[in-house]
Order: C-alpha cells, then structure tokens, then sequence
C-alpha cells in the first residue's frame, strides 16, 4: 500500500497547539493515522517563529511550544525544496507548495483561503481542516 503525503500549513499546527479539540486538531491528527506529514526548512521555521512571539506566552509556555516544534520535526519528512513556485497571490503561502510539489504530496491542509484558492494546484488537492476530516476517501495523487 502507499502511503500518502501531505502538507499541513502553520495555521493547522498552531490549531493543534493552542486549540486541541478544534476541527483543525481533529484533521491533523486524523491525517497523522492515514499520511506522511511533509516539512521544509522554510515551513518549520515559521512555525517556530510565530510560536516565539509574545502574543503566545499567555497561552503555551515556551517550554511547551520548543517541545511541539521539535516533535512536530520529528513526525515530518525533511523536504528540500530545489523547484521553487510563484503560484500564490500571497507571495509568503508558496513555501507550502514548493514542499509540496518537492515532496510529492498528495494534499495540503490548510485553512488559509489564498492557497485554498488554489484547489487543485498542479494535481495536489489543497484542502481546508474540515475537508481532510475525510482523508481516507482521497485519491492517491497520479505520479
């Protein structure tokens, strides 16, 4: 059987942390049982970045947020990204496709309307937390 590979964008991993009943934390870890989470440098260092800002302290401790960054590189395969993409009207969201399109994903999830805006980007479903709640129902991508 092969496994399918994803994308799951900052705003889902941030869900997970800070909201963990949320429908965003409901689909990563149901994607979590049926796919291959992908990750760049570009994307793990966001994540880190926004879970550094202050706004975040009254929430997580820093503590806890270094803990979910450097588990969340542990469940993801380290993409490099050599085939760069200009595709999103937000210019700062192509790290998401460039891994995707690097690392032969099958899907992103996101709940960010400038890539969802993009569904299908070049074969790769883009699909918001709601819609991969659903994942198993999915085609495997044609390689």
């Amino acid at each position: 059987m092969v496994q399918r590979r994803c994308v799951i964008d900052t705003n889902v991993l941030i869900s997970r942390l800070l909201l963990p009943h949320s429908v965003a934390a409901r689909a990563f870890d149901r994607v979590l049982s049926q796919a291959r989470p992908l990750i760049s440098d570009a994307t793990l260092y966001e994540l880190a970045d926004v879970l550094s800002r202050p706004k975040v302290d009254a929430y997580v401790s820093i503590g806890d947020r270094k803990e979910f960054v450097r588990r969340t590189a542990a469940l993801c395969e380290r993409v490099v990204c050599l085939r760069r993409i200009e595709a999103c009207r937000d210019p700062k969201d192509d790290k998401f496709l460039e891994v995707a399109m690097n690392g032969d994903a099958d899907f992103i999830v996101t709940g960010d309307l400038d890539l969802l805006s993009l569904h299908p980007f070049l074969g790769v479903a883009i699909l918001s937390p709601g819609a991969a709640l659903d994942v198993e129902a999915l085609p495997l991508r044609t390689r």
